[in-house]
């Protein structure tokens, strides 16, 4: 049996223990580590341990969490990362997708429930609560629009820069752009100062975080949005 490897992401050790406990009576998910959110050295664990999946509990959703999510999207752009939150606002769901989540799930579900959602997510499905799902797809919809339209705040970039700022999103470093473009590594530092000039932005991780808000994702070679899946939990009706 092919175990998927996950990695725990929480602030609070006891919770941890118990999820870690939880997760691991199951065959198939091998909980093969933990951190918590203010860990420097995150995202040198997350190339290490090379998890299927994250977990991250979330108490209150911000921008430093939106943050976190880039960083472990960024150090593995083929992770799948599921928040496990106490929040009802489907604006924190929104943000979470738009940064790089590709689950949500209450704290208040069930454990059968979680595990579903990490096998699910590690499957290419993406899965967010019957309560969230229409404003997540309204909202990632409207993203790509206003891409498509050229109307949002990449449409200061041009063609190349933009192909440097896709690459970015899918995780590419300097020298894996270049390559992949065809150009020298100093042609892609030029497009990137050029990017954060437009953007208004002053790093690599403030330039993804904003190219997902405009509506541009992971894996992408064209604009569009990942199909999403709506939760269903036996124990809390079609909601998580």
């Amino acid at each position: 049996m092919n175990q998927l490897r996950v990695l725990l992401v929480d602030d609070h050790q006891m919770l941890t223990e118990a999820l870690s406990a939880t997760l691991s009576t199951a065959p198939d998910l091998w909980v093969v580590g933990s951190r918590t959110t203010d860990d420097q050295h995150l995202a040198d664990t997350v190339l290490r341990l090379r998890p299927s999946v994250i977990v991250i509990e979330i108490e209150q959703y911000g921008l430093a969490i939106a943050d976190v999510l880039c960083t472990l999207r960024d150090a593995s752009p083929a992770v799948r990362i599921v928040v496990l939150t106490a929040s009802h606002d489907h604006l924190h769901a929104v943000e979470a997708a738009r940064a790089g989540a590709d689950g949500w799930v209450h704290k208040s579900s069930s454990p059968e429930h979680l595990m579903e959602v990490l096998r699910g997510v590690c499957r290419g499905q993406a899965s967010f609560p019957s309560e969230h799902l229409g404003a997540v797809l309204r909202e990632l919809r409207e993203d790509v629009r206003r891409v498509r339209d050229g109307s949002g705040p990449l449409d200061a970039l041009s063609a190349r820069e933009r192909e440097v700022l896709q690459a970015m999103v899918n995780g590419g470093r300097g020298d894996e752009i270049a390559c992949q473009l065809s150009v020298t590594a100093n042609t892609v530092r030029t497009h990137t100062n050029s990017i954060f000039t437009k953007l208004d932005v002053h790093s690599r991780l403030e330039a993804v975080s904003m190219a997902r808000a405009a509506g541009l994702r992971p894996g992408a070679h064209a604009d569009g949005v990942a199909p999403l899946t709506q939760q269903r939990d036996p124990a809390f009706g079609t909601g998580a």
